[in-house]
């Protein structure tokens, strides 16, 4: 079985107690903000090596390592094969500083974006222009409703529903 599906049944068995899980999720959380710092240290270093050689280095278990490598392969470089990888599978660490940023926005990791490295990558004013971006990349906005008897938008003076809104009336341009 390959690593990552033996991570999932892991951490997201739903037979398992909820303390246990939070106790779980809470010491894995802990274990990839270590994972973390040191990486943010040396951003630009393309860390290699395999999944055992990276867990060893970092401190934790090999199924901890491929869930750490799940989380992060949407912010790699080059993402690895994390769907079939094994313990001697070469993976590489190489993120771009913006996705991984806005990823961990996204995921409302702040105990991953809030970490102090950030401040030596990016500037206050990026940070926050990223945060901003991650938090509006799902945010959708619905324009007014044109109301029947509103003017049409297209500017032709007319009811809308005399114009535009007619049954079998060319759409309006888009904006």
């Amino acid at each position: 079985m390959a690593l990552l599906e033996e991570w999932k049944k892991i951490a997201y068995n739903e037979h398992q107690p909820q303390p246990q899980l939070q106790a779980f999720w809470a010491d894995y959380f802990d274990k990839e903000k270590s994972v973390y710092d040191d990486l943010l240290n040396s951003p630009d270093e393309a860390v290699t090596g395999t999944v055992k050689e990276l867990a060893d280095r970092y401190g934790i278990t090999v199924l901890e390592m491929a869930g750490f490598l799940d989380g992060i392969n949407e912010s790699l470089v080059e993402p690895n094969p994390i769907d079939d990888m094994e313990e001697d599978t070469p993976v590489t660490l190489k993120f771009d500083k913006e996705k991984l940023y806005k990823n961990m926005v996204d995921a409302q990791a702040d105990w991953l974006y809030g970490l102090p490295q950030w401040e030596k990558i990016f500037d206050a004013e990026t940070r926050s222009a990223l945060y901003k971006e991650a938090k509006n990349a799902h945010t959708i906005r619905v324009g007014k409703k044109i109301g029947r008897n509103d003017p049409c938008p297209c500017g032709s003076g007319k009811k809308y529903k005399f114009c535009h809104g007619k049954k079998g009336a060319e759409p309006l341009p888009a904006e």
